[in-house]
């Protein structure tokens, strides 16, 4: 099972271009049950590590901005800890209701995106190809030479966005990509096929450096789970590479964004008891 969920996330990566992997926490509460915060510290290794290999991809077709996703990073790696020591306080039922609101507020985003700019829906993690750079002028611009141009302003606008994403990479164990995206393109003259492809890096070293936050923080966890989990993720991964030129696009995006608004209803159906099964209650 772990294996099946682990494919379903991998593909979700690699096909969404950023908030697909957000069902990883869900999944491995109610499909597998582990505990919600070991859930979150398992999500973070697990995402991170298939990022890894969707960002190798991406560095052979040259498409990293490198020096940005590591500035972008270095806030990340800041505030990662911060959002694990957050979540070890609260309890699991409020973890699991600002999960929730959170899904529905990546729904919301992807669906609308979808429909207002199809042409992005179109470009994902698992399948990278050249396009033609934005051509706003903004924090971060690009020299007469093709370089992103890291100046003061630049870089601290990247690290405070890396702040915000970090915290919340810590506190919720999803990768952040549906940030991290359009505040790579908001803060620099980056086109969107660039801006995917850089995000993959900082969710791998976010996402590792909270994993090792949280494993020092003594949170249990289930290596066997993790190992399967993340077989199938890069199983799902690779297959979604070889898919997505074909099933990406606005529709696909609008059927993840209904599936996230399941997902969250039927997480908080669970903490309401409606349902035989509830596993999650205050403490």
């Amino acid at each position: 099972m772990a294996i099946l969920l682990g494919i379903f996330i991998g593909l979700a990566l690699g096909l969404t271009g950023g908030g697909g992997s957000i069902l990883a926490v869900p999944f491995l509460i109610y499909g597998l049950g582990v505990e919600p915060k070991e859930a979150v510290t398992l999500s973070l290794a697990v995402v991170s590590i298939v990022a890894l290999y969707g960002a190798a991809s991406a560095w052979r077709h040259r498409l990293l901005e490198i020096r940005a996703a590591i500035i972008f990073a270095i806030g990340g790696i800041i505030a990662a800890p911060m959002g694990i020591m957050v979540g070890n306080r609260i309890s699991d039922l409020t973890l699991v209701y600002a999960f929730a609101a959170l899904m529905l507020i990546i729904a919301i985003r992807m669906f609308t995106n979808a429909i207002r700019k199809p042409s992005e829906s179109r470009v994902v993690r698992g399948d990278f190809e050249s396009g033609s750079e934005n051509d706003s002028v903004t924090v971060c611009r690009y020299s007469a030479d093709g370089r992103l141009r890291i100046t003061t302003p630049c870089g601290l606008a990247l690290v405070l966005l890396g702040l915000v994403t970090g915290f919340l990479s810590g506190l919720f164990g999803v990768g952040g990509g549906f940030l991290i995206v359009p505040s790579l393109m908001l803060v620099s003259a980056m086109g969107i096929h660039r801006a995917v492809a850089s995000s993959l890096l900082v969710i791998t070293i976010v996402g590792l450096s909270g994993t090792l936050s949280a494993w020092l923080s003594e949170r249990p966890i289930d290596w066997v789970i993790m190992a399967l989990f993340l077989a199938g993720g890069i199983i799902g991964m690779f297959i979604g590479r070889r898919t997505a030129h074909r099933l990406a696009g606005p529709a696909l995006q609008k059927t993840f964004a209904v599936l996230i608004v399941c997902v969250a209803v039927y997480m908080l159906t669970q903490v309401w008891g409606y349902f035989p099964g509830a596993v999650i209650t205050e403490h």
